[in-house]
């Protein structure tokens, strides 16, 4: 019986392992194994604009692969360049029907999901989490919502200086 299993993979290569595996599965006619595989994508619904939507990946890293479980179909995907490995070590764990049934309303829809960005706007202040100035508090100077990227005033050695931060640089 084919059951649906998480495969953690480099980030970013998502695509690559996918057309690679299937690939692979075409040349060693094991179709009958193997049913989907997977870049789980749904649409995000930016918080600043809700007309601003994107087909992004859900889990960035992780393939989703519909397939029984067989030595030779786990060390097919084991095989791959650029596969970690499965979810639940050894022993890979298939997911629950409810998990399956969730992924699937995430990627058609129906499940919205928001970037997880926050508001910042110019004059707030903010404290920055990570990087050189981490533990300092600044105070927003200008907000490039495309880059994802704020300019804040931070006071070094009592002059006020302007700094250039990442969306995850920083916190309210």
């Amino acid at each position: 019986m084919k059951r649906w299993y998480v495969v953690q993979v480099y980030t970013g290569f998502e695509d690559v392992v996918c057309t690679d595996l299937q690939s692979r599965i075409k040349e060693e006619e094991l179709d009958e194994l193997f049913g989907e595989v997977l870049v789980p994508r749904g649409e995000i619904v930016s918080m600043l604009s809700a007309a601003d939507t994107s087909k992004e990946k859900i889990f960035p890293g992780y393939l989703l692969i519909q397939m029984e479980m067989t030595a030779e179909s786990h060390r097919l995907v084991k095989s791959l360049q650029r596969v970690s490995r499965f979810l639940g070590g050894q022993s890979p764990m298939a997911l629950s029907d409810r998990e399956v049934k969730r992924i699937f309303s995430q990627m058609e829809g129906e499940i919205q999901m928001s970037a997880n960005r926050e508001n910042f706007v110019v004059g707030s202040e903010i404290n920055i989490a990570s990087g050189p100035f981490a533990g300092f508090v600044g105070v927003v100077e200008n907000v490039d919502e495309e880059h994802d990227r704020l300019t804040v005033m931070v006071s070094i050695f009592g002059r006020m200086t302007p700094v250039e931060l990442g969306l995850d640089q920083v916190k309210k």
